[in-house]
């Protein structure tokens, strides 16, 4: 990814989903914008180096026996009617195989499914990474997703965070309590029952 992401604020009154349709509809590139801390993010397309990271992180969670691992599906974090987020992450854990409940919800939001299937996430930098390190990083939290890892390509470390902290009864923003850091190369400890992930892969050509 090369381009710096758009970004728009959307007026409360608005459904952020139908402002995604919108931006997607006028796009001049294909793309899957995003929706958080009331603003609408056009994240920039991206490259290979990317895509290979992600696919190998993939991967190494499918062959450690998370099946319901993947990338590419949307979704959405809601507090009582309103949505606080709508976000694609590079890659995912569920905690189980979405139900007709899930995909009747899925096709109820055009697309999105609930936050709620979400065991695990996961960000590999961009041009954009600070949007990955800031408003990613709390949206997950919020949405309680227990463990956040973030590949963070320009610092060349990996984390691993857990146990989310969400706004109600807590002083500050929405939040992780414990973070895991190493140096790319190194392997990454998840909390279990994860296996660590060997991010010395991500440093090859």
């Amino acid at each position: 990814m090369t381009a710096e992401p758009v970004m728009e604020p959307v007026m409360a009154v608005e459904n952020p989903i139908d402002m995604l349709i919108e931006v997607e509809g006028v796009s001049e590139e294909a793309t899957r914008p995003e929706y958080l801390e009331g603003m609408v993010i056009v994240p920039p397309q991206p490259d290979y180096q990317h895509n290979d990271v992600v696919l190998g992180l993939v991967f190494q969670l499918r062959e450690s026996g998370y099946r319901h691992s993947g990338f590419g599906n949307g979704f959405q974090a809601t507090e009582g009617s309103v949505t606080q987020s709508l976000v694609v992450p590079d890659f995912f854990v569920l905690h189980r195989r979405p139900s007709e409940v899930d995909e009747a919800y899925r096709k109820a939001n055009r697309g999105w499914y609930s936050a709620d299937l979400l065991a695990l996430v996961g960000e590999v930098t961009s041009s954009n990474h600070e949007m990955d390190s800031g408003p990613k990083y709390r949206a997950y939290a919020a949405a309680g997703v227990p463990v956040y890892v973030l590949i963070h390509r320009q610092e060349g470390k990996a984390y691993a965070f857990s146990d989310p902290v969400s706004h109600e009864g807590d002083d500050g923003d929405a939040h992780y309590k414990t973070t895991t850091k190493v140096k790319l190369g190194d392997p990454l400890p998840l909390p279990s029952p994860y296996p660590a992930l060997d991010t010395s892969a991500l440093l090859r050509g």
